[in-house]
This record gives structure tokens, C-alpha cells and sequence, in this order.
């Protein structure tokens, strides 16, 4: 079986690109996760026969040989897909406009177009594909969604020429203008109408800037529509707003940007979300707006450090083992320390390996206590150099998920910055 599916959250770029794959690989079954937001939803209750649709309870995994992933390339944003992670007969075909992910193939398309589906429409041009109006109206949806109709900065002249082809085969605008065009309830009214009350301008490395923050309570949709409503109002290079969701007790981060110095995709990567260039969010827990809005500052700033070196937050003097050092040595070690591991390094202090307790689940027989431990080691090392900022430090434990980074300068070890250094440094931002 083959199947194509795309991320949770789903928006018009995520159909559209389901099921312009569908024109590419006939007889794959499109999956679209339970979670999509509410225009889709809107657009779907009228269109949903359209489009021969499955949800990922449909799927019998075991049955899936081929897996096609739109819209995204990471596997945590993947719904009921879990399970083929670990599979290593899976082929695995990938077309995606983001460059951050980690589901690893030979076979992707991966370029920061504007939309998605700007990449397939092009493959379906250059394969003289036939398409229907409501599906050139659904890949335009797509392209014009991701692309602000074509304003962001992130919008190639290729986004245009798909626009140009979409437009030649009937794509419709009036149904596109009207599923487009966000719901603006009350509620989202009186949130703009107190953002625009509270409104206050910076100036942040010749940029101007306005860091919105708002107390919400429960869900509400379309607050993307309401920041960018909120920057084109208050007439600034970008806008972000901080909305804390009293109930849940989360923050929600959403940027728009309106030029290509502030990359708000890469900004909200930084603290753990994503995006494109000219648009980003992310979703912290337990979360200070006020520590927030102090990071976009320095993080616009272009001040990636911040005013806290690595060497303020990091332990020292370091311990460390040599390679040749008894496990049961290295134990005892550990155990009167109250450490949960260090680096190995050799003779000539180079490190090479690091060891934790995780590590001695691997020791099995009571003569392996005997062994040297660089039998028993971690020759993964991921490290970090000294010049680099405590943020940076927290996203490689996180993606690495290790509990210690070697500080390092000029190929020495002169710290170890810990999960506890990180989380003391940032305990405003990061949740208990």
C-alpha cells in the first residue's frame, strides 16, 4: 500500500499538496490527520466528497510500503504514523517547503518555496497532468495561504508562474476569496481592538517593531489573522504577539514579518517553533511573556549570545576520566560525585566518548566491571564551543537528547554545561 499523508494542524498548503501528490502517485491513499484548522474545516464540510479522503484510522500501517510526507519532513508532526518510524523497508518520498526535519530519505524535493504546493504543481506541469478547476481552485487556496497572496517575502517568482498555471485551469477566486478570508468574530475584534489600545513601537537594530502581549482564555481561532491585522495596522517591519492562555497556562508566540532581514521562521525555531520568513509561531508551557518578549528582542537584536555566556552558566573544572579507567572505577566515581556521567578523554586529554548511567545497563556480567570503560562509553560526543549562546546549548540537548554538553575552546574541554545549568539560566522561559 501506498499512502500520502502531511502534518497535524492541517492548512490549505497541507491539502493541497495531499492531493497534488495523488496526481503524482496514482492509487496512493491520501491521509489527512483528525487536526485541521478551522478554514479547512470550513472549506471541507461543503467539499469533502470532492476528494476520496482517509483519516489515519483508516490505515493498517503494516499494509504501507511506500510513505509520501507533503508539507513537512518531521515525524513528530506526523498523526498515527509512529509506528514506521523503526521500519526499514519503508520507502519514504518526501516534498516539503520548510528546511528544518528529521525524517531522513534520498528521495525529497525539499526547497523554501512560498507554498508547498507550489513544488508539486510544477512536477504536475512539467508531466502534463490534467487537472479540474476545484482542484487548481484547492492548490491556489494553498499557494496563496502560505504566500499572503503573494506579499511575503518568502514568495518566489516560481510561486508566481503556479499561480499563473493555476489560474489558466479555472482555479476560481471567488470560491478561494471566500474560504480565505478568516472568520472575524467578536472575539477576535476585541482582542485587535486591545492590542491596537496597548500598541507600542521600537525601534531594534534599525527595525521597527511591536511585541504585542495578551492574556487569553480557552481556544481561539485565528489569531495569526488577527497579528497580521494588528502589523499592518500599527505600520511596523514585523509584529509578534504573546498570548497566554490563562486556562491551559501556555504561551503561544505568533510573528509576521513584512521584510527579509526579520526571518520570523528562524526566530521561532530559537525558541522551539517554526515558520516561514515572513510568518512563525510557537507554543511554550508554563512560560513568562515578559522573558519571551526580551528573547525576540535580543534574538531580532541579532544578538544570538545574549548578555549570559556559556562560561557564566557552565561547571567547572571539569571531571573527567581517562579511557582506560575500570568501569567499576568510573562507578565509584560517579556515585560519590552525585553525578549522572562526564566525558572520557585520552591521554592526551582529548575527549573521546561520554559516559552515563544510562551507559552501565550495558554491563551485563560482573567481569565487565573489570573492562576499561571505553567499552562501555558513548563515542557520540556532541559538544558545543565556548563562543556559543545557552540557547543554543538547550536545542542541541533537546535534539540530541543528552543531559551534558563538553564546553570546548581550541579542541580542550574547559566546562560541561548540564540540563540543571540550562533550565536555571532559562527557568523564566522554559517550564519547571
Amino acid at each position: 500500500m501506498k499512502i500520502i499523508t502531511t502534518h497535524k494542524g492541517s492548512d490549505f498548503d497541507a491539502l493541497a499538496s495531499l492531493v497534488a501528490a495523488t496526481l503524482l502517485y496514482p492509487g496512493a491513499k491520501p491521509v489527512l490527520p483528525t487536526s485541521i484548522n478551522a478554514n479547512l474545516k470550513a472549506f471541507l464540510s461543503i467539499h469533502k466528497d470532492l476528494f476520496d479522503l482517509y483519516s489515519p484510522n483508516d490505515i493498517t500501517l503494516a499494509h504501507v510500503k511506500t510513505l509520501v510526507v507533503v508539507d513537512t519532513h518531521s515525524w513528530d508532526r506526523l498523526e498515527g504514523m509512529d509506528s514506521l518510524k523503526a521500519r526499514k523497508d519503508l520507502e519514504i518520498i518526501i516534498w516539503d517547503h520548510h528546511s528544518e526535519g528529521d525524517i531522513e530519505t534520498d528521495r525529497k524535493t525539499i526547497r523554501e518555496t512560498g507554498a508547498t504546493v507550489t513544488l508539486l504543481v510544477k512536477e504536475i506541469e512539467k508531466k502534463r497532468k490534467l487537472i479540474t478547476p476545484i482542484q487548481a481552485t484547492l492548490f491556489l487556496m494553498g499557494l496563496y495561504e502560505d504566500t499572503g497572496n503573494l506579499t511575503f517575502p518568502s514568495t518566489l517568482s516560481e510561486d508566481a508562474h503556479a499561480a499563473g498555471f493555476l489560474l489558466d485551469r479555472k482555479a476560481d477566486l471567488n470560491i478561494l476569496t471566500t474560504f480565505l478570508r478568516q472568520a472575524y468574530g467578536k472575539k477576535q475584534k476585541d482582542i485587535l481592538f486591545e492590542m491596537i489600545q496597548k500598541a507600542e513601537r521600537k525601534e531594534v537594530s534599525g527595525f521597527s517593531i511591536s511585541i504585542s502581549k495578551m492574556e487569553i482564555y480557552g481556544r481561539i481561532q485565528n489569531l495569526a489573522m488577527v497579528l497580521q491585522m494588528y502589523r499592518e495596522i500599527v505600520n511596523v517591519d514585523a509584529a509578534f504577539g504573546i498570548f497566554r492562555d490563562v486556562e491551559r497556562n501556555k504561551c503561544m508566540i505568533i510573528g509576521r514579518s513584512n521584510i527579509d532581514e526579520i526571518n520570523v521562521g528562524l526566530l521561532m525555531r530559537s525558541i522551539g517553533g517554526g515558520g516561514h520568513p515572513g510568518a512563525g509561531s510557537a507554543l511554550l508551557k508554563a512560560a513568562n511573556p515578559d522573558a519571551i518578549e526580551d528573547i525576540l528582542i535580543e534574538l531580532i537584536s541579532g544578538n544570538q549570545h545574549s548578555s549570559v555566556l556559556l562560561v557564566d552558566i557552565m561547571s567547572y573544572p571539569v571531571v573527567t576520566v581517562n579511557e582506560d579507567t575500570k568501569v567499576e572505577e568510573v562507578a565509584m566515581i560517579l556515585r560519590d560525585m552525585g553525578c549522572t556521567g562526564m566525558p572520557v578523554v585520552d591521554d592526551e586529554d582529548h575527549i573521546v566518548g561520554v559516559v552515563s548511567r544510562r551507559d552501565f545497563k550495558k554491563v551485563r556480567k560482573s567481569n565487565h566491571m573489570l573492562s576499561p570503560i571505553k567499552a562501555f562509553m558513548s563515542r557520540n560526543v556532541i559538544s558545543i564551543p565556548h563562543d556559543k549562546s545557552a540557547m543554543e546549548a538547550a536545542r542541541l540537548m533537546i535534539k540530541h537528547d543528552v543531559g551534558r554538553l563538553p564546553v570546548m575552546k581550541e579542541d580542550k574541554i574547559i566546562g560541561i554545561i548540564t540540563r540543571s545549568d540550562a533550565m536555571t539560566y532559562f527557568y523564566d522561559l522554559l517550564p519547571d
